[in-house]
């Protein structure tokens, strides 16, 4: 059984930082990992693409955290991180992982999503 699981959310203000992480377990099934992202989703809007990143380590970010915020991984945890740096109000959301998992036996790819976490930043 593959799982996501997000950590790291919290209540910060304006100007402050976090940083979130995001594990696949379930390694005896994992063949491999591909793309790994974190979108968000704020009360009342749809979700949106935040940031995401390759199994090479190339980067693709929303254009409004362009700057601000790292996503990053490690292969060999199969964890991805995403640092957030000046937080703003409007960042405020639920911020969820997602990640290509190939499975080990069967070669399948699934797209796989956490439950997410939340991120509160107060003005």
């Amino acid at each position: 059984q593959v799982q996501l699981a997000e950590s790291g959310g919290g209540l910060v203000q304006t100007g402050g930082s976090l940083t979130l992480s995001c594990v696949a377990s379930g390694s005896g099934f994992i063949g491999r990992v591909n793309n790994m992202g974190w979108y968000r989703q704020a009360s009342g809007k749809r979700r949106e693409l935040v940031a995401a990143v390759t199994s090479g380590g190339s980067t693709n970010y929303a254009n409004s955290v362009k700057g601000r915020f790292t996503i990053s991984r490690d292969n060999a945890k199969n964890t991805v991180y995403l640092q957030m740096n000046t937080l703003k109000p409007e960042d405020t959301a639920v911020y969820y992982c997602t990640a290509n998992i190939r499975l080990k036996f069967t070669n399948q790819e699934y797209d796989y999503w956490g439950q997410g976490t939340q991120v509160a930043v107060s003005s």
